[in-house]
Formats: C-alpha cells, structure tokens, sequence
C-alpha cells in the first residue's frame, strides 16, 4: 500500500518519532567520539563504523519520508534546508577516504539544534539578535584599533625585547590587547612589566579594560539577553492569539448549533400552529 502524503507527515511529526532521532544524534555524538580513540578503534572499531552506517542510513531515511511528506514546502523551512546539508555533508565520506570529510561528520550533532525545540529558541534569537551584535563588534573594533596605535606608538619604541614582542606592531599590539581584554595573565603577565618600563602605563591597561571587558562586551550579553526576551514574548504572544482564535472559533460554533436547534424548534411548532 502506497503512503499518502497526509499519512507520511502524521508519522514523522509523531513525538516518539522526534524522540528515536533525537536519541539515534546523541548516540552517533558517542560513537564519533570514541572513533578518536586508538584504543576503542581498535577493541571495537568494526562495530563502531557499522553502527556509524546505521545511524546515517536512519537520518537519510528520515529526510527521505520528510521529501515525501511535504516536498515543495520541505525546503520552505530554513531548519529543513539545514538538517539537508547536514546529512548531505555526511554522506561525503562514504565516496572518499579523506580525513577531513570523515571528520565533518560529527556535524550531525548539529541536528540537535533543529530537533529540540529549545535550541531552536536559542538560535532564532541568536539569529535575529545579528544586526545588535554587528554594530557593538564595530565599535570593539574601532576601539582596538585605536588602542592598538596608541600601545605601539607609547611602547613598542622601547628597544625592549619584551616590549617588541607584545607592542612592536599593530598586529602584535591587536594580539596582545586581545589577551588583555580576556583577562588572561594581563596583570602580573603584561601590565606589571611594562609599568617597570612606563610607571604610569596602568592608566592605559585600565581604561583598555574598562572600556572592553566591563563596558563593551556586557553590550553584547545586553543584545543577547533581550533577543531572548524578544523571542519568548513572541511566542507568548502566538500562543495568546492561538488561544483566542480558538475560543474565537468554538463560540462560533455554539452559536451555530444555537440558531440550528432554534430552526428545528420553530419547524416543530409549525405543524401545531
């Protein structure tokens, strides 16, 4: 018996079924990972390779009934265009013994992200949060660019060996205000010896920090944070307007069957009038 399309799409959206994906992405995220280990290859490396076929052949047939199911408008949703590339990346190692293609296979894992639907949140928030982060990395990169010609015009003239290796160039000034900015080490790493050398250099290095590690980047947590709320509002706002047409919907219909059975009464009382 030929499936029809309704009945492909029931079965795939089932929830047990979302779930034996779900399960089938976590365990191939094991075993990708024990394939990294000589040992393990080497005690159960067979089993490993054909449970790895296994899971692939699964998320195949997967997109396979999901093409069934809905085929034009499979590639109207932008987390289908997604787990296709996926699984079609995956499926290059099988023509070719490269090592890179082998290893672009873990990013199967990635599916989580359009399977669970958290994630997705996540990601769409991430996404639509883009246009906030791009202007706050602009002014980050205005800022190190002006930092950096100040560092290498203050202290990359000392003929300092250390002061050449941290500031000598903008490149080398951009690096090394990079690992200030994570606070790795910049105290007693860089900003102590060059005080030794520029007594009032902790002017610099603590503007630098106040205005990147404790200003700029929080701007970055800030965009995210509200992209979040953002997205939670909207949803809370779907789920309302949902609500409503339903309720909109089911007073509909009372008020249906109201005027239906006030037809049947009056054509009852017809006869005896």
């Amino acid at each position: 018996m030929i499936l029809d399309r309704t009945t492909l799409t029931t079965f795939i959206e089932r929830q047990w079924v979302q779930n034996v994906i779900t399960g089938a992405i976590l365990l191939n995220a094991v075993t990708l990972g024990l394939e990294t280990s000589p040992t393990v290859m080497a005690e159960i490396g067979p089993i490993l390779l054909t449970l790895d076929s296994m899971l692939l052949t699964l998320f195949v047939a997967e997109l396979g009934i999901k093409l069934l199911a809905y085929r034009r408008d499979f590639f109207r949703s932008s987390w289908n265009i997604f787990d296709f590339l996926i699984v079609a990346i995956s499926l290059a190692p099988l023509a070719a013994n490269l090592s890179v293609l082998r290893a672009l296979r873990i990013l199967r894992v990635l599916r989580l992200m359009s399977i669970v639907p958290s994630m997705r949140k996540v990601v769409t928030a991430l996404l639509s949060a883009v246009p906030g982060i791009m202007s706050v990395a602009a002014v980050l990169g205005i800022t190190f660019y002006v930092f950096s010609v100040l560092a290498t015009k203050l202290f990359g003239g000392s003929p300092d060996a250390q002061m050449q290796e941290w500031f000598g160039t903008i490149g080398r000034s951009l690096f090394t205000l990079f690992q200030i900015m994570t606070l790795e080490s910049w105290s007693m790493g860089i900003a102590r010896p060059t005080m030794e050398l520029f007594p009032l250099s902790w002017i610099f290095f603590v503007v630098f920090v106040l205005a990147t590690s404790f200003t700029v980047l929080n701007l970055f947590i800030a965009i995210i944070v509200n992209a979040m709320q953002s997205e939670h509002e909207a949803e809370a706002d779907a789920d309302r307007k949902d609500i409503k047409n339903a309720a909109h919907a089911d007073a509909e219909a009372i008020l249906e069957e109201v005027k239906a059975l006030r037809a049947e009464v009056r054509a009852l009382r017809q006869p005896g009038q």
